[in-house]
């Protein structure tokens, strides 16, 4: 069986034609010998191929094409292909390129309507489908019609005369986009009526073992069981990233560094991105995503706290986005939060330079506290350099401090601030002191105790430094009983509940128990029974 056009059928069109067509528009890619055979998502389009649209939408380099051309020679189909670019956005030149694709397969297909179409006093638009559906509903056998890279075309007249053949084509034909963004087609009336099937970046994403026989079998890679699952979190099942990290690694020593250390600013992943991804949208959209790149997730009003795109709403630019397979991955089934895949991520953050990051990370801070996100408001205040708005945050005792993510996250901020900076807050050193003391470290500690102190001197009278006396003394009382000490347990714990504040019912809380420890150390069971 003829799959496609080959070269002299072509050859003999293009002659013949005053409309020239360039004729490898029209191949069949073929496949590549080292080919990461895909039986499961070859079976998932035989199996939809009574549909009369199959949608492949996934962001540049998921294997689309690779995938609709296995499938054609695996399942040996009557195909018309054609490779768009710019130039089929002229409607007339679109319909001429399908005519002649199925010219490769029924010779004498269309002739009257290409010359039609051809000629100097052309028929109106609805005349030339109506002409056309009427040739195809002749056709005995299935057809299908393979548009590649149609998100090039960015035409709403293609996209109707498509729409129109959808409604209206016979049973026979059938229609295979491959995209890096939805087509604007009304897919959730194909989708209910049971016309389209669809398949997306998830399922194109290559699996760990698929990736484990690519760089193995393929690539000639022996990857240890940890590198590749390294490069599988970084990659995230993306072909052409996992391709390009092949050729990245070419000529290098130690294959386990470089793969610790392999990001989006590889040169290969880099080029690829900025040239397939980011320089393809708007000066708008790519200040949209530099400035959201400071963000580990984002949703719509988040990203229109940072920055506002004409016209649009975040939410829209978002969905747009997704719909467009622009690198963002969906966090819930609502679509209210995304987040960038890892290496496109990478890439964005390399372009931070051109905005200004301390205003960004001060607006995604103000949007986290407004809503009720305190741990997140404190990373970006951290990010900012807003001193002042960061020890608010931690005074403000919002911020959980019972995760090991948290403490980690208090304890370095309060590691890099200067001596003096901590001084002028003796909060900060007692902070200090409690984290350390709630991940178990004592080492330390009475140091940072001893610097409050001294701090506090040059503080007024007020309750605020009462309660600050009293939280040194709490964390003294814990010391103690770590060394078993019951006598200064009872001390601290005692000078701890006198000046504690009233309200502050965490600090108080431990102090009862641990005045209740000094009296079982010091014999006195009955007493420590009653303070638990």
């Amino acid at each position: 069986m003829k799959i496609g056009i080959d070269s002299r059928t072509h050859h003999s069109i293009v002659k013949t034609m005053s409309v020239p067509i360039v004729a490898t528009k029209l191949y069949i890619p073929s496949l590549r010998d080292n080919l990461v055979q895909r039986p499961h998502l070859v079976e998932r389009l035989e199996q939809a191929a009574h549909c009369k649209l199959i949608l492949v939408s996934a962001a540049a380099g998921f294997g689309k094409t690779t995938l609709i051309s296995e499938w054609i020679y695996r399942c040996k189909k009557k195909v018309l292909w054609l490779s768009l670019d710019e130039e089929h956005r002229d409607t007339m030149r679109f319909l001429t390129y399908i005519i002649t694709a199925f010219q490769g397969l029924i010779p004498d297909f269309g002739i009257e309507l290409l010359m039609d179409i051809q000629s100097s006093q052309s028929l109106p638009l609805d005349s030339i489908l109506a002409s056309l559906l009427n040739e195809i509903s002749q056709l005995e056998n299935d057809y299908y019609i393979v548009l590649d890279d149609y998100h090039v075309l960015d035409s709403k007249d293609i996209d109707k005369i498509l729409i129109f053949l959808i409604k209206n084509s016979p049973p026979a034909l059938h229609l295979i986009i491959a995209t890096r963004e939805d087509p604007s087609f009304p897919l959730a009336h194909y989708r209910s009526k049971g016309e389209m099937a669809e398949i997306r970046e998830r399922e194109l994403r290559f699996s760990p073992e698929e990736c484990s026989h690519f760089f193995k079998k393929i690539a000639g890679l022996d990857l240890s069981e940890r590198d590749l699952n390294s490069l599988d979190q970084r990659i995230e099942g993306w072909i052409a990233g996992i391709q390009l990290a092949a050729l990245s690694m070419e000529g290098q020593e130690n294959l386990s560094e470089f793969i610790q250390s392999f990001t989006g600013s590889h040169r290969f992943i880099l080029d690829y991105l900025m040239e397939e991804v980011f320089n393809q949208q708007s000066e708008q959209i790519q200040i949209f995503l530099i400035s959201n790149s400071i963000l580990d997730r984002m949703c719509g009003s988040l990203c229109d706290a940072l920055y506002l795109v004409s016209g649009r709403s975040g939410s829209q630019v978002l969905r747009n986005l997704e719909q467009g397979n622009m690198f963002i991955v969906p966090l819930d089934n609502e679509r209210k939060w995304y987040r960038y895949h890892h290496l496109f991520r990478d890439l964005l953050r390399q372009r931070q330079p051109q905005v200004d990051l301390s205003d960004l990370h001060t607006r995604a801070s103000k949007w986290h506290e407004e809503n009720n996100l305190p741990l997140d408001a404190f990373r970006h205040s951290t990010a900012a350099g807003d001193l002042e708005r960061t020890i608010r945050l931690l005074e403000g005792n919002s911020i959980p401090r019972y995760s090991r993510t948290t403490v980690n996250l208090i304890e370095k901020w309060l590691g890099s601030l200067p001596k003096g900076v901590m001084d002028s807050r003796p909060l900060l050193w007692v902070t200090f002191a409690s984290i350390l003391l709630g991940t178990g470290q004592v080492e330390g500690v009475e140091e940072k105790l001893l610097s409050a102190e001294m701090a506090l001197e040059n503080m007024k009278e007020d309750d605020t430094k009462k309660d600050l006396i009293g939280r040194i003394a709490s964390s003294r009382a814990i010391i103690a009983v770590t060394h078993y000490d019951g006598e200064q347990t009872y001390r601290e714990s005692m000078k701890a509940l006198e000046y504690l504040h009233p309200e502050n019912v965490a600090s108080r809380t431990i102090s009862y128990w641990t005045m209740a420890q000094a009296n079982e150390f010091l014999g006195d069971k009955e007493s420590a029974k009653k303070k638990l």
